[in-house]
């Protein structure tokens, strides 16, 4: 029996390997580095893999000293090191994943006496002009980006470690599977495809010229999974390194006709001299440049992909094609599955196809507060109309339970818990979401805390302004900023918050709630302007009255139509699959244009409604009996029935021309 110790195992490449690798050796013991928020994740691969029973989580974290582990497998015979940022757009801030995580695999390796099997790149090479075969390391080569540096580093780390037993893998750049087309990213070439979309709307028999670029090097990721089980398994093979790329570089004319006849591109007919292409490819001065980048950014390409579209570098693949020999296992042409990787990008990865609007199938929505009342309600019906639902919430019970049900009814809930008041907390629950789930198309800021209390019973308690400004405010900003980068880079996303009618008509005794949501509100239409050209929108949706668990306490104090969680919920669904800028309460509506025409009468009429219905005991201070607060306030009295609304069908559709207004 063999004991393997895995980081990066629920990434894309790290997935295809564990996989393969329990059925070539079904005697073995896995053992995977996860983050406790990402074992769930693991379980679920697992269950799909043939003797996934014989996966075990490794409950650690790459970037923390040490992995984070208190104890490690002893004893093991083989440590698989795939964890990795792969990803050249990426800065400095990969150094703790990609060299200072080696560092901590490298000691993990000595202490357990595991050959090291570190899966390193091309990228080593750097800038080196000319042929780098297994042997070359250092060859004064360059890095032009962080990424080149860093895995660089984090090999030569490998290479350089007294006693450590090792061998290298350097996979070329990996695309999808060469028979299913799939990848779980927008990386590399890929960033090209909208591009290429764009000209396959031009007739196909429009000829076209590509210009003499040079070439690049790409290998679908199930060669690159069954090449490191192979050799990882071929003994005497230590100490050495192996390049897992295609012998033959591909032009980049090459590339462009496979995808052109996948697509229905304009097929190439004649190159063009590289020099005409050279004043994109490397600009001869700073403006020129920046006119460049703003025209790549347009297209949602970073410069540095087109800035190593190509390669300076050929790799000789010698020692690792003899060692191969006889497994069948060889590099695919690019033109034998290039139609299957367009097809899966099409149908998954295309931000054109992000952009439609329509069902909810195949979004991951992200909703807050998700375990009860209005978050619950909403999460059931978004499933229902077939997305992936991503629960928040900090009740873990209450949020298991939810997606019990929402399972129970064939749809697909994942629960997180979170305190979305703790940076902390949202950080690593954004990451494991990321990491599982790869993206947020949606997310649906729900979590709230009410308070009603005047102003005068408040002189002597700003806590209550300051955690209701924590969760209603600065938490869903915190799940806004968290998400926006990944909604950029795939040039797709969509918010819904909830805010309430009462910030359009300022009820009285809710001064805390009103002001939290308020701010959500300003926050949120100053930044809609700002996010629009990358696809990125927002919905406020000025909630009426819901019967809640959070509305009990004002008992017959709630004035106004009180509707359920499921009409709720359905206003949710319309933010997310319509995606206007607001919808809106009729009362709320009233109540803002009474602002907006009539202030001062607007204000008296509050005063009167403040007037007659007064603090509660709890508000004051006091139990029934008189006596002072010292334990949880009474039960209330029963929120309000739901009443029917009172607008017709003829007045909403009316309301729709009235700007603002959404009933």
């Amino acid at each position: 029996m063999s004991t393997y110790i895995v980081t990066g195992g629920t990434g894309f490449l790290g997935r295809n390997v564990l996989a393969l690798l329990l059925r070539r050796d079904p005697d073995a013991q896995v053992h995977v580095l996860v983050r406790p928020a990402s074992a769930a994740r693991l379980r679920r691969l697992a269950a799909g893999w043939e003797g996934g029973d014989r996966v075990h989580p490794l409950l650690g974290d790459l970037t923390e000293p040490g992995l984070g582990l208190d104890a490690a497998p002893p004893g093991a015979d083989h440590l698989l090191h795939l964890g990795a940022i792969y990803d050249m757009t990426a800065g400095d801030e990969q150094a703790s994943t990609n060299v200072e995580g080696t560092r901590s695999v490298i000691e993990l390796a000595k202490r357990t006496g595991a050959t090291l099997h570190h899966v390193s790149s091309i990228a080593v090479a750097g800038d080196h002009k000319g042929t780098f075969t297994e042997d070359d390391f250092d060859l004064g080569q360059g890095f032009p980006t962080a990424y080149h540096r860093t895995k660089f580093e984090a090999e030569k780390l490998v290479r350089e470690t007294a006693g450590l037993t090792w061998r290298v893998y350097r996979p070329a750049a990996v695309v999808g599977d060469s028979t299913t087309g799939e990848m779980d990213k927008i990386d590399g070439p890929y960033y090209l495809f909208p591009a290429i979309a764009g000209l396959a709307k031009l007739p196909s028999r429009l000829p076209v010229a590509v210009p003499s670029l040079g070439a690049t090097n790409l290998v679908p990721v199930d060669f690159v999974a069954k090449a490191i089980v192979a050799l990882m398994l071929m003994p005497g093979r230590d100490g050495e390194v192996f390049h897992l790329v295609n012998p033959e570089p591909q032009p980049i004319r090459e590339v462009y006709a496979a995808l052109a006849k996948a697509s229905g591109a304009p097929h190439p007919v004649a190159d063009l001299p590289g020099v005409v292409a050279a004043p994109v490819m490397r600009p001869p001065l700073r403006s020129v440049e920046a006119a460049r980048n703003v025209v790549l950014g347009r297209l949602g390409i970073p410069p540095v992909i087109l800035d190593h579209l190509t390669l300076p570098t050929t790799f000789d693949a010698g020692k690792t094609e003899e060692a191969l020999r006889g497994t069948g296992i060889t590099v695919p042409p690019f033109g034998s599955y290039a139609g299957v990787l367009w097809s899966y990008w099409a149908r998954n990865l295309d931000p054109a196809r992000n952009r439609r609007s329509g069902p909810l199938a195949g979004r991951h929505v992200m909703i807050t507060g998700g375990s009860s009342g209005i978050g619950r309600a909403s999460a059931r019906a978004v499933a229902a109309k077939g997305a992936t639902v991503l629960l928040l919430a900090r009740g873990a019970d209450e949020l298991e339970a939810t997606v019990a049900e929402i399972r129970a009814d064939g749809g697909a809930a994942f629960g997180y818990p979170c305190d979305i008041t703790d940076g902390e907390s949202v950080e690593q629950t954004v990451k494991s979401i990321l990491d599982e789930h790869d993206h947020v198309d949606m997310l649906v800021n729900n979590a709230g805390r009410s308070i009603r209390r005047s102003v005068f019973a408040s002189t002597d308690r700003l806590h209550d302004y300051e955690r209701t400004m924590a969760v209603n405010y600065f938490g869903a900003v915190r799940l806004v900023l968290a998400l926006l980068p990944q909604m950029r880079e795939r040039g797709f996303g969509h918010v819904v918050n909830i805010s309430s009618a009462a910030v359009q008509s300022h009820t009285p005794r809710f001064s805390a709630y009103v002001a939290s949501k308020a701010a959500l509100d300003g926050f949120t239409d100053t930044i809609a302007s700002e996010t629009l050209s990358a696809g990125i929108t927002f919905t406020t949706i000025h909630m009426p009255l819901v019967e809640t668990p959070m509305i009990t306490p004002s008992g017959k104090a709630n004035i106004g139509k009180v509707i359920s969680p499921e009409k709720a919920a359905a206003m949710v669904v319309r933010g997310l699959v319509e995606r206007p800028k607001r919808i809106d309460d009729p009362l709320g509506t009233l109540g803002e244009y009474g602002q907006l025409f009539a202030p001062g009468v607007k204000d008296r009429v509050l005063h009167r409604m403040y007037r007659a219905f007064p603090d509660s005991p709890a508000a004051k201070g006091v139990t029934e009996n008189g006596g002072a607060v010292t334990a949880a306030p009474p039960a209330a009295a029963p929120a309000a029935k739901p009443k029917h609304s009172t607008v017709s069908k003829v007045g909403r559709r009316i309301a729709r021309v009235v700007p603002g207004t959404h009933w």
